[in-house]
């Protein structure tokens, strides 16, 4: 146990007063409180790298999630002996840099293989893109005449 010893001045005469009953804190108790503070804020900041890399992978999945709602709504509108499997020439490219391949298969009626009296086509349409790992979404829908 470490004791100082603190030397008060009064009138003509000298006091010694032992410092272990003051009510401050010491040195070692200020270096443990900072050392838990900084591994508080360690573990924060790993946490917050964390966060920002979720919320940009679901920006990125939203972003894919409307390429293929727009392709979609195009082939709603197209007539109907043009729908056909295809894909885009070139990557779509998205606000964040990141270019998304579209492709899109279509067929013909709801058994395989199709008869050609069948009133609806199938379309799947998959979009992929790459943020330092692989990622796919599909879409399945039905296109009546």
């Amino acid at each position: 146990m470490v004791c100082l010893l603190l030397i008060y001045l009064t009138e003509g005469d000298i006091k010694v007063k032992d410092s272990s009953n003051s009510k401050g804190f010491t040195l070692i108790e200020v270096l443990i409180s900072l050392v838990i503070l900084a591994i508080s804020l360690l573990a924060l900041a790993g946490l917050m790298t964390t966060t920002t890399r979720n919320t940009a992978s679901g920006g990125h999945l939203t972003e894919a999630a409307t390429f293929a709602q727009d392709r979609l709504e195009e082939l709603r509108v197209t007539a109907w002996d043009n729908i056909v499997n295809g894909s885009d020439p070139n990557p779509i490219q998205g606000s964040t840099g990141i270019n998304y391949n579209r492709v899109w298969t279509v067929v013909l009626g709801p058994n395989s293989p199709p008869s050609p009296n069948d009133n609806e086509k199938r379309v799947t349409i998959t979009v992929n893109w790459n943020d330092r790992v692989d990622h796919s979404i599909n879409f399945l829908t039905v296109i009546t005449r």
